[in-house]
C-alpha cells in the first residue's frame, strides 16, 4: 500500500464517508420510498433496518479494512487465494456504477447549466428526452444526445483529476468543501420549502402513516434496500477508505456519525420534496398522488416544472438544487471510483496517478455509450442488474466469508480499544447468522422479480454485464505481475 494513501486524521474520512453515502438516492429516491412504503410507520423497519444491518455490516468493513490495510482484492485473496476473484467481480459491478453514475450527473449538469436561464421552457418532458436522456424509443439508439456527451467528458476530467492525488489531497480536501457546502445549500432549500404555501399537504401525504402496511413483507424489503444502497454498504467503499485510517482511530463511533448524518439528511430532504410538491399541488390543483414519482422524473421533469411557476425564488432554487445533487453525485462517484482504483493499483504495482488515469480513460469511453437517444433506458437496466444481481449477492458473499472463514472475533479489540460504542457477541450474531438470511432472501425475491418482468433487450443487457464482469473478472485474478 503505497504510504500515501492514508488520511491525515478521522475528520477526512468522515467526511469521504458521508459524502460517498449521501447521493443521488437520498435527494430523489428515499422521499419516494418513504411515501409509497407506508409513510410514517415505514420508519419502524427502516430504523430497524439501521440497528441490525446498518450499523453492524459498516462496522465490519471498517474493521476489517483498518486491520488489513490494503486493497478489498488483496484482503479477500489473504483470507483465502480462491476468494479474489469475488473481489474482483464486486469491484467491477461497483466500476460499472460509476461508469452509469456519470451519465446521470451529466444529466444534472445539463440541468444546472439550463438553470440559469430555464432553457428546459415550458414542455419539461420533451426536453429531457430530446436534449438530456432520451427515452425507451430504440427507433434512434446511435444518435448521441450533445450536451449529456460533453458533460460526461468534463465530469470525467473532474473525477480523474480529484482521484489521481493521494487520498488526503484529493477525496479528502474535495470532501471538506463539498460535504459542508451541500449541507447548507439543502438546509437553504428545505428551509424555504417548509414555508411555502402548501408544505403541510406534502408533508402529511408524505407521513400519514398506514400501519397495515407493517404487515407486507415487502416494505420490509424496501427498508434494508434503501439501508444497503444509501450507505453503499458492502461495495468495498467503507473497507477500502478504512484500510486509509490512521492508528488510534475510533472505528465505532465513525460508523455512528456517518448512519445519522446520512439518514438525517435523506429524512429532512424528503421534508423539503413533499414541501416542494405540496406547493405545486395547491398552486396547480393536482392531486399529489399524481405529483409524487421518483428519481429522473421528479428531479428533471416535474421539479423545473414547479420552478418554472415560482418565479423569482424559482431562479434561486434551481441552481441550488443542482449544484447540490452534483456535489452529492461527485463525492459518491469518488466512492464508487476508489475500490477499482485500489485493488488495481495494488495488483498491478502501479502508482495512484497511472491507475487513475487508464480507469478514467476506459470509464469514459463506457460512459459515452449510454448518451445515446436511449440514455436514460439502458442507465435503468444497468442500473436494476447490477445493484439487485450483482452487487446484493456479492454483499451476502461477503458477509458469509468475512464472518465463517475469517474470524471476525478477532476484530472485537481492535473495534472496541479506542470507539464508546462496544461490541461483542450480539454483533457476532447478526453477521453470522442474521445478515446472511436477510441478503440472500432479498437477493433471491430481487432476481425471481427481475427476471420475470425484463423483455428481450433488458436480458440482453443483462448477460453482456455479466460476461464482461465474469471474464475480466477471471483475467484479473489470473494475471501476476508481481510473481506473488
Amino acid at each position: 500500500m503505497d504510504e500515501k494513501s492514508q488520511w491525515n486524521n478521522s475528520l477526512s474520512f468522515i467526511f469521504a464517508m458521508v459524502g460517498a453515502a449521501v447521493g443521488l438516492g437520498n435527494i430523489w429516491r428515499f422521499s419516494y420510498v418513504l411515501y409509497s412504503n407506508g409513510g410514517g410507520s415505514f420508519f419502524i423497519p427502516y430504523l430497524i433496518a439501521i440497528v441490525i444491518m446498518g450499523i453492524p455490516f459498516l462496522i465490519l468493513e471498517y474493521g476489517v479494512g483498518f486491520s488489513f490495510k490494503d486493497s478489498f482484492s488483496n484482503i479477500l485473496k489473504k483470507i483465502n487465494p480462491k476468494f479474489e476473484i469475488i473481489a474482483w467481480f464486486l469491484v467491477l459491478f461497483v466500476y460499472i456504477v460509476v461508469i452509469y453514475y456519470m451519465v446521470i450527473l451529466a444529466w444534472d449538469m445539463v440541468y444546472f447549466l439550463s438553470s440559469f436561464n430555464f432553457s428546459w421552457g415550458a414542455d419539461t418532458t420533451s426536453f429531457f428526452i430530446n436534449s438530456v436522456g432520451g427515452s425507451t424509443n430504440l427507433a434512434r439508439p446511435g444518435t448521441f444526445i450533445v450536451p449529456t456527451f460533453f458533460c460526461v467528458i468534463f465530469l470525467w476530467v473532474v473525477l480523474w483529476y480529484i482521484s489521481h492525488k493521494n487520498v488526503e489531497e484529493g477525496i479528502g480536501k474535495v470532501s471538506k468543501v463539498l460535504i459542508p457546502s451541500l449541507f447548507v445549500i439543502m438546509a437553504i432549500i428545505i428551509g424555504y420549502a417548509l414555508t411555502l404555501p402548501g408544505h403541510m399537504i406534502g408533508i402529511d401525504t408524505l407521513l400519514r402513516p398506514k400501519w397495515f402496511m407493517l404487515l407486507d413483507v415487502n416494505i420490509w424489503l424496501a427498508a434494508f434496500a434503501q439501508i444497503i444502497f444509501s450507505l453503499s454498504m458492502g461495495q468495498a467503499i467503507a473497507l477500502t477508505y478504512a484500510s486509509y485510517l490512521p492508528e488510534k482511530s475510533k472505528l465505532t463511533d465513525n460508523v455512528l456519525i456517518v448512519v445519522a448524518s446520512n439518514s438525517l439528511f435523506e429524512i429532512f430532504t424528503a421534508f423539503g420534496v413533499f414541501s416542494i410538491l405540496g406547493y405545486m399541488s395547491l398552486h396547480t390543483g393536482t392531486a399529489m398522488s399524481k405529483l409524487v414519482t421518483e428519481g429522473t422524473s421528479l428531479v428533471f421533469v416535474v421539479f423545473p416544472m414547479i420552478f418554472n411557476i415560482m418565479g423569482t425564488v424559482g431562479r434561486v432554487l434551481a441552481p441550488l438544487l443542482f449544484l447540490a445533487i452534483l456535489f452529492a453525485g461527485v463525492t459518491s462517484a469518488l466512492g464508487f471510483f476508489e475500490p477499482m482504483l485500489s485493488s488495481t493499483s495494488v495488483k498491478f504495482n502501479m502508482s495512484r496517478r497511472k491507475t487513475a488515469a487508464i480507469l478514467s480513460v476506459i470509464g469514459c469511453c463506457l460512459s459515452l455509450l449510454l448518451t445515446t437517444q436511449i440514455s436514460s433506458y439502458l442507465v435503468h437496466i444497468v442500473d436494476s442488474f447490477v445493484n439487485e444481481f450483482g452487487i446484493l449477492f456479492l454483499i451476502g458473499v461477503q458477509c458469509v466469508i468475512f464472518a465463517w472463514y475469517y474470524n471476525i472475533e478477532n476484530l472485537i479489540p481492535v473495534l472496541n480499544e479506542y470507539g464508546q460504542l462496544k461490541v461483542g457477541k450480539q454483533w457476532v450474531f447478526i453477521i453470522k447468522y442474521l445478515l446472511p438470511f436477510v441478503l440472500f432472501s432479498m437477493w433471491i425475491i430481487g432476481i425471481i422479480k427481475l427476471f420475470m418482468e425484463a423483455i428481450f433487450i433488458e436480458m440482453v443487457v443483462d448477460i453482456i454485464i455479466i460476461v464482461l464482469v465474469v471474464v475480466f473478472g477471471q483475467v484479473l485474478t489470473e494475471l501476476n505481475p508481481r510473481g506473488d
